[in-house]
């Protein structure tokens, strides 16, 4: 019988996993903590990085094709969202390295099936969420000014309307992936257990999750500002360091033996 409600247990669905608490500069010595990753594989870190360029440049690709500006915002908040759930792969590289294996390709791919169901579950509904933003984004657009050079006041409904939703779809969804998918790939568990601890472990650490969703978006603008170009060495650096970032919040019952 006891065994039986272990077996439950460790089975549950839903549960939350605890977090530490983690000073408001954590997130620079999470950076700090994939730059070294970054030396240690660069080559693994080079050919993701050159993947991982072809989502944003196809981004960019659209806007030029849509001949307007305006969907440049919308286009890099949806990157944003959607980006941390095809890290997996970069994931492993930095457990590997933590670990004290050396990371091959091979095994950096196996990590993207560990916990199928969870992981492409999860991206799926990252993308649900990417697409109903850029049509929002686009229902929203219809309010703007039709005039050559509209005035602040003219605009306002405009700004006013696509600032709240976009900031609410961000920061909710930035809640439910900050560790979502760490926690899947490692512990293999639902997609409501790893939500439901993300976003706990958001709202525990809300001064240093705030300054790591700038830090990411300062990037990300970095990113498209270069030509798409940066995000050769941006998308493996925001991949490590959110990596570290679970490490460090994310409770465990043993130690894992390793930072």
């Amino acid at each position: 019988m006891p065994a039986s409600t272990s077996a439950n247990k460790n089975h549950e669905f839903a549960r939350c996993f605890e977090s530490n608490k983690v000073a408001i500069t954590a997130p620079f010595h999470w950076l700090a903590l994939a730059f070294k990753d970054i030396t240690h594989a660069p080559l693994l870190s080079l050919v993701y990085g050159l993947l991982f360029t072809l989502i944003p440049a196809a981004i960019m690709f659209f806007v030029y094709q849509s001949g307007t500006h305006l969907v440049i915002l919308p286009a890099a908040v949806a990157f944003a969202l959607i980006g941390p759930a095809f890290a997996a792969g970069l994931y492993d590289v930095a457990w590997e390295l933590e670990k004290g294996h050396s990371p091959t390709l091979q095994h950096s791919l196996k990590s993207m099936f560990r916990n199928p169901a969870g992981e492409w579950g999860f991206a799926f509904l990252l993308m649900v969420v990417m697409i109903v933003w850029m049509r929002l984004a686009a229902l929203i657009h219809a309010l703007y000014p039709n005039v050559p050079d509209p005035t602040f006041e003219q605009l306002s409904a405009f700004l006013t309307l696509g600032t709240l939703v976009g900031g609410i779809i961000m920061v909710s969804v930035f809640a439910i992936s900050a560790f979502a998918p760490q926690i899947m790939m490692e512990r293999r568990v639902d997609i409501m257990t790893a939500v439901i601890s993300s976003i706990n472990a958001v709202k525990t650490n809300f001064a240093a999750m705030l300054v790591w969703g700038a830090l990411i978006i300062i990037l990300v603008i970095l990113g498209f500002l270069t030509g798409t170009a940066g995000f050769i060495v941006i998308m493996p650096l925001l991949s490590y360091a959110s990596w570290h970032a679970y490490i460090a919040v994310i409770k465990t019952k043993k130690p894992r033996g390793y930072e």
